[in-house]
């Protein structure tokens, strides 16, 4: 594969609107839908395309292929949590209690947020990744790491206060 030629470009950025509204139908919103969307055609850019495919075509099969990959990783995150315990510490019931609710009340008010706000916080804010990393890991621009942290954390206070835990 290849860079975009000059006609392949003009093909794609023709049918960006279709493919955004391919990219919603596949998500089922808007913001899903932009970052789909940015996703693909950054993908395209980066990767290019055999010299003899159709633009629009082969763009719509990165689109989905890259939605597959999405709702795997999506799958994998909610089968297996991540959890930490340090067993070597002895806790009273009381507080183990108290320990586990709060993390259930955190762990659903991530779950709450959309999957692109929540992996960019858990990469910034849980691994400790920079801005910078977490955006060179989603493949995305620094400023789209930075919007989805913000939205997360005002959606966050939306679902979530501390002390105020649902039991």
């Amino acid at each position: 594969m290849s860079a975009l030629s000059d006609s392949q470009r003009e093909a794609l950025m023709a049918e960006l609107g279709g493919l955004r509204r391919f990219c919603y139908s596949l998500t089922g919103n808007a913001a899903d839908a932009d970052d789909l969307l940015q996703a693909t055609v950054e993908k395209l850019l980066r990767k290019g395309m055999p010299e003899d495919a159709h633009a629009a075509k082969w763009s719509y099969r990165v689109c989905k292929n890259v939605w597959i990959d999405e709702l795997r990783s999506r799958e994998v995150r909610q089968r297996y949590p991540a959890t930490v315990v340090d067993e070597d510490v002895a806790h009273s019931t009381e507080a183990v209690a108290e320990g586990e609710r709060e993390l259930a009340a955190v762990s659903a008010a991530l779950e709450q947020l959309p999957a692109e706000q929540r992996l960019a916080l858990s990469l910034v804010a849980i691994e400790g990744k920079t801005y910078a990393e977490a955006a060179e890991i989603l493949e995305v621009p620094v400023g789209t790491i930075m919007s989805r942290i913000a939205r997360a954390r005002k959606n966050l206070l939306q679902h979530y206060s501390p002390g105020t835990a649902e039991g």
